[in-house]
Protein backbone atom coordinates (compact mmCIF):
# COMPACT_ATOMS: atom_id res chain seq x y z
CA UNK A 1 0.00 0.00 0.00
CA UNK A 2 1.54 3.19 -0.69
CA UNK A 3 2.14 5.94 1.22
CA UNK A 4 1.14 9.62 -0.16
CA UNK A 5 3.16 11.99 0.84
CA UNK A 6 1.53 15.95 0.14
CA UNK A 7 3.57 19.43 -0.23
CA UNK A 8 3.59 20.36 3.35
CA UNK A 9 3.46 24.00 4.10
CA UNK A 10 7.40 24.59 4.36
CA UNK A 11 6.78 28.36 5.27
CA UNK A 12 4.51 30.62 7.19
CA UNK A 13 1.43 30.98 5.21
CA UNK A 14 3.15 29.95 1.95
CA UNK A 15 0.05 28.31 -0.62
CA UNK A 16 2.28 26.93 -3.31
CA UNK A 17 5.71 26.73 -4.25
CA UNK A 18 7.74 25.69 -7.32
CA UNK A 19 9.24 21.90 -7.68
CA UNK A 20 12.99 22.95 -8.43
CA UNK A 21 14.90 19.27 -8.13
CA UNK A 22 13.82 16.06 -7.47
CA UNK A 23 16.71 14.40 -5.49
CA UNK A 24 15.14 10.82 -6.27
CA UNK A 25 14.04 8.30 -8.86
CA UNK A 26 11.56 5.90 -8.69
CA UNK A 27 12.27 2.44 -7.58
CA UNK A 28 15.15 4.45 -4.84
CA UNK A 29 15.18 3.20 -1.81
CA UNK A 30 14.67 6.36 0.95
CA UNK A 31 15.29 6.77 4.53
CA UNK A 32 13.12 9.26 6.64
CA UNK A 33 14.18 12.41 6.99
CA UNK A 34 16.18 12.04 3.74
CA UNK A 35 15.89 15.05 1.23
CA UNK A 36 13.48 13.95 -1.53
CA UNK A 37 13.35 17.51 -3.10
CA UNK A 38 14.14 21.04 -3.27
CA UNK A 39 11.36 23.37 -3.58
CA UNK A 40 11.14 27.26 -4.00
CA UNK A 41 8.59 28.98 -2.05
CA UNK A 42 8.18 32.61 -2.02
CA UNK A 43 11.34 33.15 0.59
CA UNK A 44 13.64 30.51 -0.71
CA UNK A 45 14.57 27.04 -2.09
CA UNK A 46 14.53 24.23 0.55
CA UNK A 47 14.97 20.60 0.98
CA UNK A 48 11.83 18.55 1.43
CA UNK A 49 12.50 15.45 3.43
CA UNK A 50 10.99 11.74 3.38
CA UNK A 51 8.28 11.15 5.54
CA UNK A 52 8.73 7.08 6.49
CA UNK A 53 11.53 4.77 5.07
CA UNK A 54 10.68 2.59 2.11
CA UNK A 55 10.91 2.79 -1.83
CA UNK A 56 10.09 6.26 -4.04
CA UNK A 57 6.89 4.60 -5.94
CA UNK A 58 5.78 7.50 -8.04
CA UNK A 59 6.83 11.19 -8.50
CA UNK A 60 3.55 13.24 -9.31
CA UNK A 61 4.91 16.18 -10.19
CA UNK A 62 7.46 17.39 -12.86
CA UNK A 63 10.61 19.75 -12.39
CA UNK A 64 9.50 23.37 -12.86
CA UNK A 65 5.84 22.60 -11.90
CA UNK A 66 3.80 25.02 -9.43
CA UNK A 67 2.00 22.83 -6.81
CA UNK A 68 0.06 23.77 -3.79
CA UNK A 69 0.51 23.41 -0.66
CA UNK A 70 -1.70 19.79 0.06
CA UNK A 71 -0.85 18.34 -3.07
CA UNK A 72 0.59 14.82 -3.20
CA UNK A 73 3.43 15.33 -4.98
CA UNK A 74 5.84 12.15 -3.71
CA UNK A 75 4.11 8.04 -2.92
CA UNK A 76 6.31 5.69 -0.99
CA UNK A 77 5.83 1.88 -0.87
CA UNK A 78 6.28 1.53 2.63
CA UNK A 79 8.83 -1.23 3.86
CA UNK A 80 7.16 -4.24 4.67
CA UNK A 81 4.38 -3.34 1.58
CA UNK A 82 4.30 -5.02 -1.47
CA UNK A 83 1.81 -5.65 -4.08
CA UNK A 84 2.95 -8.49 -5.65
CA UNK A 85 1.31 -10.60 -2.66
CA UNK A 86 -1.81 -12.20 -2.37
CA UNK A 87 -3.72 -12.55 0.96
CA UNK A 88 -1.41 -15.33 1.87
CA UNK A 89 1.53 -13.53 1.67
CA UNK A 90 2.88 -15.81 -1.06
CA UNK A 91 3.66 -13.99 -5.09
CA UNK A 92 0.20 -13.99 -6.77
CA UNK A 93 -0.24 -16.11 -10.26
CA UNK A 94 3.01 -17.10 -9.90
CA UNK A 95 2.94 -20.36 -11.77
CA UNK A 96 1.37 -18.13 -14.14
CA UNK A 97 4.30 -16.01 -14.70
CA UNK A 98 6.39 -18.61 -14.68
CA UNK A 99 4.71 -20.18 -17.26
CA UNK A 100 4.95 -17.46 -19.22
CA UNK A 101 8.31 -16.96 -19.22
CA UNK A 102 9.22 -20.40 -20.10
CA UNK A 103 7.62 -20.40 -22.94
CA UNK A 104 9.35 -17.86 -25.04
CA UNK A 105 12.16 -15.66 -22.95
CA UNK A 106 12.08 -13.31 -25.76
CA UNK A 107 8.30 -12.82 -26.05
CA UNK A 108 6.81 -10.18 -25.35
CA UNK A 109 3.55 -8.46 -23.30
CA UNK A 110 0.80 -6.21 -23.53
CA UNK A 111 1.58 -4.55 -20.66
CA UNK A 112 3.66 -1.46 -20.55
CA UNK A 113 7.56 -1.63 -20.35
CA UNK A 114 9.11 -2.11 -16.97
CA UNK A 115 12.24 -2.10 -15.14
CA UNK A 116 14.03 -4.35 -13.49
CA UNK A 117 12.02 -3.27 -10.47
CA UNK A 118 8.90 -3.85 -12.17
CA UNK A 119 7.76 -0.52 -12.59
CA UNK A 120 6.82 1.50 -15.25
CA UNK A 121 8.47 4.00 -17.23
CA UNK A 122 6.56 7.24 -17.31
CA UNK A 123 6.84 11.03 -16.66
CA UNK A 124 4.81 12.27 -13.80
CA UNK A 125 2.57 14.35 -16.29
CA UNK A 126 2.19 11.37 -17.97
CA UNK A 127 0.82 9.29 -14.78
CA UNK A 128 -1.19 12.11 -13.98
CA UNK A 129 -2.71 12.39 -17.64
CA UNK A 130 -3.47 8.55 -16.65
CA UNK A 131 -5.41 9.08 -13.81
CA UNK A 132 -7.36 11.61 -15.02
CA UNK A 133 -8.71 9.40 -18.40
CA UNK A 134 -9.25 6.30 -16.10
CA UNK A 135 -6.01 4.54 -17.57
CA UNK A 136 -4.49 1.42 -16.27
CA UNK A 137 -0.61 2.73 -17.19
CA UNK A 138 0.90 -0.78 -16.64
CA UNK A 139 -1.51 -1.96 -19.44
CA UNK A 140 -0.09 0.57 -22.01
CA UNK A 141 2.70 -0.11 -24.53
CA UNK A 142 5.15 2.14 -24.65
CA UNK A 143 6.27 3.95 -27.74
CA UNK A 144 8.99 6.54 -25.87
CA UNK A 145 12.82 6.16 -25.78
CA UNK A 146 13.58 2.67 -24.18
CA UNK A 147 9.86 2.16 -23.89
CA UNK A 148 8.41 5.21 -22.04
CA UNK A 149 5.13 5.31 -22.15
CA UNK A 150 4.46 8.96 -23.32
CA UNK A 151 1.17 11.15 -23.32
CA UNK A 152 0.15 10.31 -26.63
CA UNK A 153 0.53 6.18 -25.71
CA UNK A 154 -2.10 6.79 -22.48
CA UNK A 155 -4.41 9.47 -25.09
CA UNK A 156 -4.30 6.49 -27.71
CA UNK A 157 -5.80 3.63 -24.98
CA UNK A 158 -7.96 6.37 -23.51
CA UNK A 159 -9.79 6.74 -26.84
CA UNK A 160 -9.47 2.52 -27.79
CA UNK A 161 -11.21 2.29 -24.60
CA UNK A 162 -14.00 4.52 -26.02
CA UNK A 163 -14.41 3.50 -28.99
CA UNK A 164 -14.57 -0.08 -27.74
CA UNK A 165 -17.20 1.64 -25.42
CA UNK A 166 -18.98 3.82 -28.27
CA UNK A 167 -19.07 0.37 -30.26
CA UNK A 168 -20.83 -1.93 -27.96
CA UNK A 169 -23.78 0.87 -27.55
CA UNK A 170 -23.50 1.98 -31.25
CA UNK A 171 -23.84 -1.42 -32.68
CA UNK A 172 -27.05 -1.71 -35.24
CA UNK A 173 -29.99 -4.06 -33.32
CA UNK A 174 -30.80 -7.23 -34.18
CA UNK A 175 -33.72 -8.98 -35.84
CA UNK A 176 -36.54 -6.77 -36.95
CA UNK A 177 -35.14 -3.76 -35.57
CA UNK A 178 -31.96 -3.53 -37.91
CA UNK A 179 -34.32 -1.41 -40.15
CA UNK A 180 -35.14 1.12 -38.22
CA UNK A 181 -34.72 4.49 -39.84
CA UNK A 182 -30.99 6.02 -39.58
CA UNK A 183 -32.43 9.29 -38.04
CA UNK A 184 -33.87 7.74 -35.28
CA UNK A 185 -32.97 9.67 -31.77
CA UNK A 186 -31.21 6.73 -30.66
CA UNK A 187 -28.63 6.53 -33.39
CA UNK A 188 -25.52 8.25 -32.41
CA UNK A 189 -23.11 10.56 -34.16
CA UNK A 190 -19.87 8.19 -34.88
CA UNK A 191 -17.49 11.20 -33.14
CA UNK A 192 -19.96 11.52 -30.23
CA UNK A 193 -18.29 9.85 -26.87
CA UNK A 194 -20.43 7.66 -24.74
CA UNK A 195 -18.73 9.65 -21.80
CA UNK A 196 -19.65 13.02 -23.56
CA UNK A 197 -23.63 11.82 -23.25
CA UNK A 198 -23.49 11.02 -19.76
CA UNK A 199 -22.32 14.23 -18.57
CA UNK A 200 -24.94 15.97 -20.51
CA UNK A 201 -27.48 13.93 -19.81
CA UNK A 202 -28.34 12.24 -22.60
CA UNK A 203 -28.33 13.25 -26.45
CA UNK A 204 -30.14 16.31 -27.49
CA UNK A 205 -27.79 16.22 -31.11
CA UNK A 206 -30.21 16.37 -33.99
CA UNK A 207 -28.97 15.30 -37.55
CA UNK A 208 -27.89 18.54 -38.38
CA UNK A 209 -25.74 19.33 -35.88
CA UNK A 210 -22.30 18.80 -36.69
CA UNK A 211 -19.15 18.16 -34.90
CA UNK A 212 -16.45 20.73 -35.25
CA UNK A 213 -13.52 20.57 -37.32
CA UNK A 214 -11.19 20.55 -34.34
CA UNK A 215 -13.16 17.24 -32.66
CA UNK A 216 -10.63 14.01 -33.91
CA UNK A 217 -12.96 11.26 -34.50
CA UNK A 218 -9.91 8.88 -34.11
CA UNK A 219 -11.70 6.24 -35.01
CA UNK A 220 -9.63 2.57 -35.68
CA UNK A 221 -12.01 2.06 -38.98
CA UNK A 222 -14.12 4.29 -41.70
CA UNK A 223 -15.73 3.50 -44.55
CA UNK A 224 -15.34 5.41 -47.67
CA UNK A 225 -15.45 5.51 -51.42
CA UNK A 226 -11.76 5.24 -53.03
CA UNK A 227 -11.96 8.45 -54.46
CA UNK A 228 -12.95 10.05 -51.23
CA UNK A 229 -9.74 7.87 -49.62
CA UNK A 230 -7.58 9.65 -52.76
CA UNK A 231 -9.15 13.15 -52.29
CA UNK A 232 -7.99 12.48 -48.06
CA UNK A 233 -4.78 12.03 -48.94
CA UNK A 234 -3.82 14.75 -51.16
CA UNK A 235 -5.80 17.24 -49.06
CA UNK A 236 -3.39 15.86 -46.20
CA UNK A 237 -6.47 14.35 -43.91
CA UNK A 238 -6.55 11.68 -41.77
CA UNK A 239 -9.84 9.78 -42.86
CA UNK A 240 -10.58 8.66 -39.17
CA UNK A 241 -11.03 12.10 -37.75
CA UNK A 242 -13.17 13.50 -40.22
CA UNK A 243 -16.53 14.35 -38.29
CA UNK A 244 -19.10 12.29 -39.67
CA UNK A 245 -22.99 11.14 -38.97
CA UNK A 246 -23.35 8.64 -41.30
CA UNK A 247 -23.20 5.10 -41.02
CA UNK A 248 -22.78 2.15 -43.17
CA UNK A 249 -23.48 -1.32 -42.15
CA UNK A 250 -22.82 -0.15 -38.45
CA UNK A 251 -19.60 1.60 -39.44
CA UNK A 252 -18.75 5.27 -39.55
CA UNK A 253 -19.06 6.14 -43.63
CA UNK A 254 -17.08 9.85 -45.10
CA UNK A 255 -17.91 11.89 -47.98
CA UNK A 256 -16.01 13.66 -50.22
CA UNK A 257 -17.90 16.96 -49.33
CA UNK A 258 -16.94 16.20 -45.89
CA UNK A 259 -13.39 15.63 -46.33
CA UNK A 260 -13.44 19.00 -48.45
CA UNK A 261 -15.27 20.71 -45.64
CA UNK A 262 -12.50 19.32 -42.99
CA UNK A 263 -9.63 20.04 -44.77
CA UNK A 264 -10.93 23.66 -45.64
CA UNK A 265 -11.56 24.42 -41.53
CA UNK A 266 -7.71 22.28 -40.80
CA UNK A 267 -6.94 25.35 -42.68
CA UNK A 268 -8.54 28.53 -41.52
CA UNK A 269 -7.76 27.20 -37.99
CA UNK A 270 -3.98 27.12 -38.34
CA UNK A 271 -4.15 30.11 -40.39
CA UNK A 272 -6.35 31.77 -37.24
CA UNK A 273 -3.65 30.12 -35.15
CA UNK A 274 -0.93 31.66 -37.34
CA UNK A 275 -2.47 35.06 -37.27
CA UNK A 276 -2.33 34.56 -33.75
CA UNK A 277 0.87 34.51 -32.93
CA UNK A 278 2.01 36.70 -35.31
CA UNK A 279 -0.26 39.18 -33.28
CA UNK A 280 1.50 38.20 -30.21
CA UNK A 281 4.93 38.45 -31.59
CA UNK A 282 4.97 40.71 -34.40
CA UNK A 283 6.53 43.43 -31.86
CA UNK A 284 8.25 41.17 -29.59
CA UNK A 285 10.61 38.80 -31.97
CA UNK A 286 13.54 37.76 -30.28
CA UNK A 287 12.38 38.59 -26.78
CA UNK A 288 13.01 36.39 -24.13
CA UNK A 289 10.08 35.54 -21.14
CA UNK A 290 11.16 34.46 -18.07
CA UNK A 291 8.45 32.59 -15.67
CA UNK A 292 7.17 35.77 -13.36
CA UNK A 293 7.16 33.37 -10.15
CA UNK A 294 8.63 32.04 -6.98
CA UNK A 295 11.04 34.39 -5.08
CA UNK A 296 10.71 36.75 -7.79
CA UNK A 297 7.15 37.31 -8.03
CA UNK A 298 6.75 37.61 -4.24
CA UNK A 299 9.67 40.73 -4.32
CA UNK A 300 7.16 42.49 -6.82
CA UNK A 301 4.41 42.03 -4.33
CA UNK A 302 6.17 43.10 -1.81
CA UNK A 303 7.95 46.13 -3.42
CA UNK A 304 4.15 46.96 -5.17
CA UNK A 305 1.83 46.34 -1.52
CA UNK A 306 4.73 48.89 0.27
CA UNK A 307 4.44 51.46 -2.34
CA UNK A 308 0.93 51.52 -2.47
CA UNK A 309 0.11 51.03 1.57
CA UNK A 310 3.09 53.43 2.95
CA UNK A 311 3.35 57.60 2.24
CA UNK A 312 7.36 57.43 1.22
CA UNK A 313 9.69 60.14 1.82
CA UNK A 314 13.47 60.30 1.42
CA UNK A 315 16.20 61.95 3.42
CA UNK A 316 19.82 62.47 1.60
CA UNK A 317 22.87 63.43 3.46
CA UNK A 318 26.99 62.71 3.37
CA UNK A 319 29.60 61.64 6.31
CA UNK A 320 33.08 62.45 6.28
CA UNK A 321 33.56 58.16 7.40
CA UNK A 322 37.47 59.34 6.92
CA UNK A 323 38.47 57.85 10.36
CA UNK A 324 36.25 54.71 9.91
CA UNK A 325 37.95 54.06 6.83
CA UNK A 326 41.57 54.07 8.92
CA UNK A 327 39.91 52.33 11.89
CA UNK A 328 38.93 49.30 9.62
CA UNK A 329 41.97 49.03 7.13
CA UNK A 330 43.62 48.86 11.08
CA UNK A 331 41.05 46.32 12.23
CA UNK A 332 41.07 44.07 9.06
CA UNK A 333 44.63 41.94 9.26
CA UNK A 334 43.51 41.27 13.17
CA UNK A 335 39.99 40.20 12.07
CA UNK A 336 41.37 37.91 9.47
CA UNK A 337 43.81 36.34 11.90
CA UNK A 338 40.55 35.02 13.53
CA UNK A 339 39.01 33.80 10.37
CA UNK A 340 36.72 37.03 9.89
CA UNK A 341 36.08 39.61 6.91
CA UNK A 342 35.34 42.77 8.41
CA UNK A 343 33.55 45.12 5.97
CA UNK A 344 31.94 48.65 6.92
CA UNK A 345 28.80 47.11 6.89
CA UNK A 346 29.29 45.80 10.89
CA UNK A 347 29.90 49.51 11.66
CA UNK A 348 27.44 50.64 10.17
CA UNK A 349 24.85 48.45 12.10
CA UNK A 350 26.02 49.46 15.58
CA UNK A 351 25.79 52.97 14.41
CA UNK A 352 22.32 52.34 13.45
CA UNK A 353 21.20 50.06 15.76
CA UNK A 354 22.72 53.58 18.35
CA UNK A 355 20.44 55.87 15.94
CA UNK A 356 17.21 53.70 16.72
CA UNK A 357 17.75 53.60 20.58
CA UNK A 358 18.00 57.67 20.20
CA UNK A 359 15.06 57.93 18.14
CA UNK A 360 12.42 54.79 18.77
CA UNK A 361 9.85 55.87 16.23
CA UNK A 362 12.66 54.63 13.65
CA UNK A 363 12.62 50.82 14.62
CA UNK A 364 8.29 51.01 14.76
CA UNK A 365 5.27 49.35 12.61
CA UNK A 366 2.08 50.87 12.40
CA UNK A 367 -0.48 48.44 13.53
CA UNK A 368 -3.50 49.97 11.25
CA UNK A 369 -6.01 47.74 12.77
CA UNK A 370 -5.30 48.71 16.30
CA UNK A 371 -4.63 52.32 15.43
CA UNK A 372 -1.27 52.31 17.29
CA UNK A 373 2.40 52.96 16.17
CA UNK A 374 4.61 49.52 18.01
CA UNK A 375 7.80 50.77 18.90
CA UNK A 376 9.78 47.43 18.69
CA UNK A 377 11.96 46.43 21.62
CA UNK A 378 14.18 44.04 19.28
CA UNK A 379 17.22 45.53 17.14
CA UNK A 380 16.68 43.12 14.43
CA UNK A 381 18.63 44.39 11.33
CA UNK A 382 18.15 43.26 7.61
CA UNK A 383 20.54 43.69 5.33
CA UNK A 384 19.02 43.75 1.66
CA UNK A 385 21.13 40.83 -0.90
CA UNK A 386 21.34 40.58 -4.26
CA UNK A 387 21.09 37.37 -5.77
CA UNK A 388 20.03 35.29 -8.71
CA UNK A 389 16.69 34.97 -7.91
CA UNK A 390 16.28 38.38 -6.57
CA UNK A 391 16.68 40.98 -3.55
CA UNK A 392 16.47 38.83 -0.46
CA UNK A 393 16.97 40.31 3.27
CA UNK A 394 18.68 38.15 5.66
CA UNK A 395 18.12 39.10 9.25
CA UNK A 396 20.58 39.56 11.96
CA UNK A 397 19.06 39.61 15.12
CA UNK A 398 19.79 41.49 18.34
CA UNK A 399 22.47 43.56 16.90
CA UNK A 400 22.39 45.37 20.21
CA UNK A 401 23.85 42.45 22.07
CA UNK A 402 26.78 41.76 19.68
CA UNK A 403 30.20 42.23 19.10
CA UNK A 404 31.54 43.78 15.19
CA UNK A 405 32.64 40.60 14.63
CA UNK A 406 30.25 38.37 15.73
CA UNK A 407 27.87 40.59 13.37
CA UNK A 408 30.47 40.15 10.38
CA UNK A 409 30.76 36.15 10.98
CA UNK A 410 26.69 36.19 10.93
CA UNK A 411 26.18 38.29 8.04
CA UNK A 412 28.81 35.93 6.26
CA UNK A 413 26.87 33.09 6.99
CA UNK A 414 23.18 34.44 5.71
CA UNK A 415 24.47 36.33 2.45
CA UNK A 416 26.01 33.27 1.62
CA UNK A 417 22.99 30.94 2.05
CA UNK A 418 21.01 33.81 0.65
CA UNK A 419 23.07 33.82 -2.32
CA UNK A 420 22.99 30.18 -2.54
CA UNK A 421 19.32 29.72 -2.49
CA UNK A 422 19.31 27.91 0.89
CA UNK A 423 18.57 30.34 3.33
CA UNK A 424 15.70 29.32 5.45
CA UNK A 425 12.52 31.61 5.94
CA UNK A 426 12.85 32.22 9.46
CA UNK A 427 16.18 33.88 9.01
CA UNK A 428 14.77 36.54 6.63
CA UNK A 429 11.89 37.03 9.22
CA UNK A 430 11.16 39.36 11.82
CA UNK A 431 13.20 42.34 10.58
CA UNK A 432 12.22 46.14 12.76
CA UNK A 433 14.47 47.97 10.11
CA UNK A 434 16.87 47.18 6.80
CA UNK A 435 20.15 48.84 5.36
CA UNK A 436 20.23 48.10 1.63
CA UNK A 437 23.76 48.54 0.19
CA UNK A 438 23.47 49.84 -3.67
CA UNK A 439 27.03 51.59 -2.91
CA UNK A 440 28.51 48.06 -3.74
CA UNK A 441 27.74 48.09 -7.92
CA UNK A 442 29.06 52.41 -7.62
CA UNK A 443 25.45 54.23 -6.87
CA UNK A 444 25.76 57.48 -4.71
CA UNK A 445 21.94 58.42 -4.23
CA UNK A 446 18.43 56.17 -4.17
CA UNK A 447 15.19 56.22 -2.89
CA UNK A 448 14.99 53.13 -1.13
CA UNK A 449 11.38 51.36 -1.24
CA UNK A 450 10.87 50.22 2.84
CA UNK A 451 10.68 46.75 3.63
CA UNK A 452 7.19 46.77 4.57
CA UNK A 453 5.12 46.38 7.33
CA UNK A 454 9.15 48.40 8.64
CA UNK A 455 9.06 52.04 9.03
CA UNK A 456 12.55 52.77 7.42
CA UNK A 457 15.20 51.60 5.61
CA UNK A 458 18.80 53.30 4.90
CA UNK A 459 20.39 53.23 2.06
CA UNK A 460 24.37 53.34 1.83
CA UNK A 461 26.04 54.92 -1.25
CA UNK A 462 29.74 54.27 -2.85
CA UNK A 463 32.58 55.56 -0.55
CA UNK A 464 34.54 58.06 -2.54
CA UNK A 465 37.30 60.31 -2.15
CA UNK A 466 35.45 64.18 -2.50
CA UNK A 467 37.37 67.24 -1.49
CA UNK A 468 35.89 68.33 1.59
CA UNK A 469 37.15 71.72 4.13
CA UNK A 470 38.89 70.93 7.44
CA UNK A 471 40.40 73.95 9.24
CA UNK A 472 39.57 76.78 6.72
CA UNK A 473 41.70 73.93 4.28
CA UNK A 474 40.36 71.99 1.12
CA UNK A 475 41.59 68.31 2.20
CA UNK A 476 40.49 64.81 0.26
CA UNK A 477 38.34 62.79 2.18
CA UNK A 478 36.10 59.69 2.57
CA UNK A 479 32.68 60.61 2.28
CA UNK A 480 29.43 57.89 2.71
CA UNK A 481 26.06 58.82 1.13
CA UNK A 482 22.99 58.27 2.95
CA UNK A 483 19.56 57.78 2.05
CA UNK A 484 16.85 57.51 4.60
CA UNK A 485 13.36 56.25 3.23
CA UNK A 486 10.53 56.77 6.05
CA UNK A 487 6.79 56.09 6.07
CA UNK A 488 5.55 59.65 6.46
CA UNK A 489 2.04 58.01 8.49
CA UNK A 490 4.98 57.54 11.17
CA UNK A 491 8.11 59.33 11.38
CA UNK A 492 8.17 63.00 10.58
CA UNK A 493 10.92 64.74 8.03
CA UNK A 494 13.03 66.34 11.18
CA UNK A 495 12.67 63.11 13.24
CA UNK A 496 14.43 61.57 9.94
CA UNK A 497 16.98 64.05 10.12
CA UNK A 498 18.33 63.79 13.75
CA UNK A 499 18.22 59.92 12.79
CA UNK A 500 20.57 60.17 10.17
CA UNK A 501 22.88 62.67 11.87
CA UNK A 502 23.03 60.61 15.41
CA UNK A 503 24.36 57.55 12.61
CA UNK A 504 26.39 60.00 11.04
CA UNK A 505 27.91 61.00 14.12
CA UNK A 506 28.89 57.28 15.12
CA UNK A 507 30.84 56.96 11.55
CA UNK A 508 32.79 59.52 11.79
CA UNK A 509 33.61 58.76 15.17
CA UNK A 510 33.51 55.11 15.19
CA UNK A 511 35.38 54.95 18.62
CA UNK A 512 31.85 56.18 20.03
CA UNK A 513 30.79 52.45 19.56
CA UNK A 514 32.78 51.26 22.19
CA UNK A 515 30.50 53.04 24.74
CA UNK A 516 27.55 50.98 22.57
Amino acid sequence: MAHEFELPDVGEGLTEAEIVRWLVEPGETVTEDQPVAEVETDKAVVEVPAPVNGTVAELRAEEGEMVSVGTVIITFDVDGDSDATDDEGEPADKATTDEAATEDDDSTTDAAPTGADGRVFAAPSTRRLARELGVDIAAVDGSGPGGRVTEADVRAAADATDTVESGADDAPPSGDDADTDDTDDDVRSAVRRVDEEADDGGSDATPDEKPTAAEAADRDRTLAAPATRKLADESGVDLDAVPTDETRDGEAFVTPEQVQQYAEAQTEAQAADTAAVADTTADTAGDERIPYRGIRRTIGERMAESKRTVPHATHHDEVDVTRLVEIRDRLSDRAEARDTKLTYMPFVLKAVVAGLQEHPVLNAQLDEDAEEIVLRSDYNVGVATATDAGLMVPVVDDVDRKGLLAIADEMRDLVSKARERSIAPEEMQGGTFTVTNFGAVGGEYATPIINYPEAAILGLGEIKRKPRVVDDEIVPRDVLTLSLSIDHRVIDGAEAASFVNTVSAYLEDPELLLLE
